[in-house]
């Protein structure tokens, strides 16, 4: 929508300025957290109108789009290290406003802008823009280029940073298992780094997002057809309440609770079952027609039900990649790179070019 004239460009361009700082200002987590209210209440706005302007500009554009204040938020924090103002640039709790450092606002306000205006230019990549996630692949390029930037020793120099710090591998370790496995040198989320446990969050909170997002995509679809709106809209957007569940789950995890972080988990389990329904279904997410969950027979139940175990796959396919990627570039590096925002993106793109194969 900000790419319809340069006015709205503009606009939009303003307003994540504004975004990113007010990302830095209140910690690029708390910023997350808000962006998890701003979809669920969006979702609601969409549910009743047809109108997705809340998803596009509150929740996945430059007002709390988690590319704009939670990337803001997390540039800041390592520019905060870098100023010699923080110790633990992975602190993206703390509220950087506390410093009282109009400078260290600005670098949020800065990101947020470059999030903005790369989100707009990696959708418009052919193939590419239209089969992955602009929003978590803008999110992972902000932190890596972040700590390129400011990840150096602090004061002394820009553009020192290292993408995983090979200096801190594991003492001994011969192969690169072995060099990032968990240990004293770093962890992400302890409690769900083995693989009994990214199994088991993979495939709960799989189920729990898949089942949610066929049931929005079903009864709200058909709700749409009635208001001459397009019929498969509610499914394209569906995968994003159950991110919007997770994301407010993280205001736990502020708390110093060792909640679950599954918002990777819980976008892309969504995504599947709406994906892949239609397919089991004998069409695809662009031609099926959705009707509501009370004029289903057997057969669709049915569906449903493996539509639900794709969404466990996927769960559980995501959960390892987010551990995977928390390995290779947040547990021994000097900042925040985010574990769930990379592995959204891949996941969605194989997720999505996988379903456009199989339709």
């Amino acid at each position: 929508m900000f790419t319809a004239s340069a006015g709205v460009f503009l606009f939009g361009l303003l307003a994540a300025l504004a975004g990113g700082a007010v990302g830095a200002a209140i910690g690029g987590n708390y910023a997350f957290v808000l962006t998890g209210f701003a979809v669920l209440t969006s979702w609601g706005v969409f549910a009743a109108t047809g109108n997705s302007f809340g998803l596009d500009y509150l929740a996945f554009g430059p007002f709390m789009g988690p590319h704009v204040a939670f990337a803001g938020g997390v540039a800041a924090a390592i520019y905060a290290r870098y100023r010699g103002r923080m110790k633990d640039a992975k602190d993206i709790n703390t509220p950087l406003a506390g410093f009282g450092r109009p400078d260290i606002l600005a670098v949020g306000a800065l990101f947020g802008a470059f999030g903005y205006v790369w989100q707009i230019g990696v959708g418009r990549i052919p193939w590419f823009g239209t089969h992955t996630d602009s929003v978590a692949f803008s999110v992972l390029c902000s932190g890596i280029l972040a700590r390129l930037v400011f990840g150096g020793v602090p004061g002394k120099g820009l553009l020192k940073g290292s993408l995983h710090n090979p200096d801190r591998f594991n003492p001994g370790a011969q192969t690169l298992a072995a060099k990032i496995k968990p240990g004293p040198n770093g962890h992400w989320m302890e409690w769900q780094e083995k693989p009994g446990q990214l199994l088991a969050i993979g495939s709960i909170f799989g189920v729990f997002a898949g089942g949610a997002a066929l049931f929005l995509a079903a009864n709200v679809g058909a709700h749409f057809t009635q208001m001459g709106v397009a019929n498969n809209l509610a499914a394209l957007n569906a995968n994003s309440f159950g991110f919007g569940v997770s994301a407010i789950v993280i205001l736990f995890l502020i708390t110093n609770r060792n909640m679950p972080v599954q918002h990777h988990v819980t976008n892309i389990a969504g995504l599947a079952a709406v994906q892949f329904f239609p397919i089991l279904m004998g069409s695809s997410i662009v031609d099926f027609t959705w009707t509501a969950t009370s004029t289903w027979d057997s057969h669709t139940w049915l569906m449903a039900v493996l539509a639900l175990v794709i969404a466990a796959i996927f769960g559980i396919f995501t959960a390892v990649l987010g551990e995977f990627c928390a390995r290779l570039w947040y547990n021994r590096g000097t900042s925040h790179i985010d574990p769930p925002a990379a592995s959204i993106w891949l996941a969605n793109t194989l997720v999505v070019s996988v379903a456009a194969i199989a339709s």
